[in-house]
């Protein structure tokens, strides 16, 4: 029977690998996000920008719908639902049409709202990984380094005396302070990335007038699928 200290430490494996390839991601939505936008609005005038910015926008779609699952299944339950319009039309016009698709907006601002996030969630949680490991088994290594002159450690830095034995119990303490603090420490750091999902990727109030409106045109309400309990919902606009 699991117990909540080892239902958290089973996804601390899954949570970490979230937040350590949360940088990679994130430098590649960030760069997507910026240079998309930046072109598209400069290219406005000269009508180019209208498929720069639809084109943005998709991209920040297919991010966005990629973050919702991955945060969906670490938590273990959904997000809040979102809604999309659908552009009317074909060719350019559905393009141009697109771009007054609030959410897909809040898609492309999540993209760079994530990546300050992305990044201090990336070095604090290898910091609190390989730090911890390497101060717990610091006494395998700790003959390797130079001593004398420039080269001192952590507990001479620290007091001025040069002890190897207190110097070992001092790294060794903070490597176990480390992996200690490191579950509730990632599991915090993904709850804010899910927090700051929840603020752009969804839209409570949306989703709601969307299923309104499909009620009302139907004459009964759509009855939701337990395969995709997060699907946007569509309206013409």
């Amino acid at each position: 029977m699991s117990t909540p200290t080892s239902s958290a430490r089973g996804r601390f494996p899954r949570e970490l690998s979230f937040l350590l390839r949360g940088l990679p991601v994130g430098i590649v939505a960030f760069t997507v996000a910026v240079t998309g936008f930046v072109l598209g609005v400069g290219t406005l005038v000269i009508v180019c920008g209208v498929p720069v910015l639809a084109g943005t926008l998709r991209a920040a779609r297919g991010m966005a719908r990629v973050e919702r699952r991955e945060l969906e299944a670490l938590a273990g339950r959904p997000l809040p639902p979102h809604h999309y319009r659908v552009a009317g039309g074909t060719g350019f016009a559905r393009m141009a049409r697109s771009l007054a698709d609030p959410q897909s907006w809040r898609d492309l601002a999540h993209m760079v709202a994530s990546f300050p996030l992305r990044v201090v969630s990336f070095c604090v949680a290898l910091v609190w990984t390989v730090g911890g490991v390497g101060g717990l088994l610091y006494v395998a290594w700790a003959w390797a380094l130079p001593r004398g002159g420039d080269h001192q450690g952590l507990y001479e830095l620290i007091t001025g005396n040069g002890s190897f034995a207190a110097d070992v119990a001092l790294t060794t303490a903070v490597g176990v302070f480390l992996l200690v603090t490191a579950v509730p420490l990632v599991r915090a750091l993904a709850a804010l990335h899910r927090s700051l999902a929840s603020a752009l990727l969804t839209n409570r109030t949306a989703a709601a007038r969307a299923a309104a409106a499909a009620t009302s045109g139907s004459g009964s309400a759509p009855r939701p699928t337990a395969a995709q309990p997060t699907e946007p919902l569509t309206a013409a606009v």
